[in-house]
């Protein structure tokens, strides 16, 4: 089920960014001394102590600015901090405190959400006690960090992970497959939603979900049975404005780790765009199924076979390297190949939970070894002699005993995994191949 997600606020320059890297233990987050370099909600992943969560950075918080993009970062952050199980508010203990924080820290007060307020630039301990004047933002102790060298991050993480909810993700739905309708606005996710729930209503009433917000609905008619996630498209119009992107990354994070299946929603008059990619490496990223969906197929001009497969290859050369993953041309307003979508999910459903004899995995995939063996390197040749499926994986994952696994290099890894889809329909889904020492 869903990872508790945690978001990262305050105002321009305080080290936000550094400290989301340091977190999800990337480099993503572009850094840099100019204010305001992070305009746009940055997602990764993190672990500690066993602990799995997500991390979301935020643009810094400012007020009464010449920036175009202030009222839209502010909502960013109120999103943000909505969807948020935990908050790290960083302060800049070199400056001392300002009435930005003061105004941030007003917000956050308001919040019935676990906020830790982190003093950060603290590069030395000699330094911690200019924490103390950051008391009077009334939000409990200041925790000292330097996000730069990483001093006081572990404690940080201690205290991030102890208000988690342990509980979280042990609500077990029926066997059947969590589809989420997901996309930047516009694209017609809810136009896809009504179409699919404004029937007739022989449907489930709603499944609350262990995530707060998340919501399954069960749909049960035409012969499927699947539960739908929650999106914003399916949110009372009254907690969601259409007409902007601000909150379509940080939303669709929670409905697609609640998913098994994600129906990635593109605009056929704009094409696939950055905000399309966001959404599909945060569907890479938690191992979902895929399918793609090129809604508004019917305000298209040119709907020949040669415009359809230019899209397609488009669409396939902007994800690529994972390309192998339908892509299905819909109209929700007229319905055109609806339940099409339904359809293509539901068998991705299944590819994800694919499970592969170790008996016909080694019958097919031996032959075609020994007749092109991994590339010999130094003079040493590289035998693999054993192929399975691993048990218990979000994604189908292989594994190959070799008697030189640190010789097989990446090219002969798409090797195999293209002839492992050749045989088997993981048409979708992600594998994972892995060559370990026989």
């Amino acid at each position: 089920m869903a990872n508790n997600l945690v978001a990262i606020v305050g105002r321009p320059n305080v080290g936000k960014s550094t400290l989301f890297n340091r977190l999800t233990q990337t480099r993503r987050a572009i850094v840099s001394e100019n204010a305001g370099t992070t305009r746009d909600r940055q997602y990764g992943k993190s672990d500690w102590g066993g602990q799995e969560f997500s991390v979301v950075d935020t643009g810094g918080w400012v007020s009464n600015s010449e920036d175009v993009f202030e009222n839209e970062i502010k909502r960013q952050v109120t999103i943000a901090v909505e969807e948020a199980d935990v908050i790290l508010f960083v302060v800049d203990g070199s400056t001392g405190l300002t009435s930005m924080d003061e105004e941030i820290a007003h917000m956050l007060r308001r919040t019935k959400k676990t906020v830790i307020l982190v003093c950060n630039k603290v590069d030395t301990y000699e330094h911690q006690y200019s924490a103390s004047e950051f008391y009077q933002l009334g939000l409990g102790d200041p925790m000292v960090l330097s996000a730069m060298n990483g001093l006081g991050s572990g404690e940080i993480l201690d205290e991030v992970v102890s208000h988690f909810d342990p509980n979280k993700g042990e609500e077990q739905l029926e066997a059947i497959p969590r589809i989420a309708i997901v996309g930047r606005p516009n694209a017609g996710k809810s136009s896809l939603v009504n179409a699919f729930l404004n029937e007739d209503r022989n449907i489930v009433t709603d499944v609350a979900g262990t995530t707060r917000d998340s919501i399954y609905t069960r749909y049960n008619k035409f012969g499927h049975d699947f539960y739908l996630v929650d999106t914003a498209g399916i949110r009372k119009k009254a907690k969601v404005t259409e007409d902007l992107e601000y909150y379509s990354v940080v939303r669709s994070i929670r409905a697609i780790e609640n998913s098994d299946v994600c129906v990635l929603m593109i605009d056929a008059t704009r094409g696939i765009e950055s905000q399309d990619l966001n959404i599909f490496s945060i569907i890479q990223k938690n191992h979902k199924g895929l399918v793609v969906c090129v809604n508004k197929w019917d305000l298209v001009e040119e709907k020949s076979n040669d415009a359809i497969m230019t899209m397609e290859g488009a669409i396939r050369n902007r994800l690529a390297p994972f390309t192998d993953f339908p892509i299905i041309f819909t109209s929700a307003t007229t319905k055109q190949r609806i339940f099409k979508v339904i359809e293509t999910a539901e068998l991705v459903f299944q590819n994800k939970n694919r499970k592969v004899s170790t008996g016909k995995l080694n019958e097919y995939m031996l032959p075609l070894i020994e007749n092109y063996p991994p590339p010999a390197i130094k003079g040493k040749y590289v035998k693999i002699k054993y192929v399975a499926q691993l048990p218990n994986t979000q994604t189908p994952a292989f594994v190959f005993f070799a008697n030189l696994p640190q010789y097989v290099k990446d090219p002969y890894k798409r090797f195999l995994e293209n002839k492992i889809r050749a045989n088997w329909d993981f048409s979708g889904v992600q594998l994972s191949i892995f060559i370990r020492q026989k």
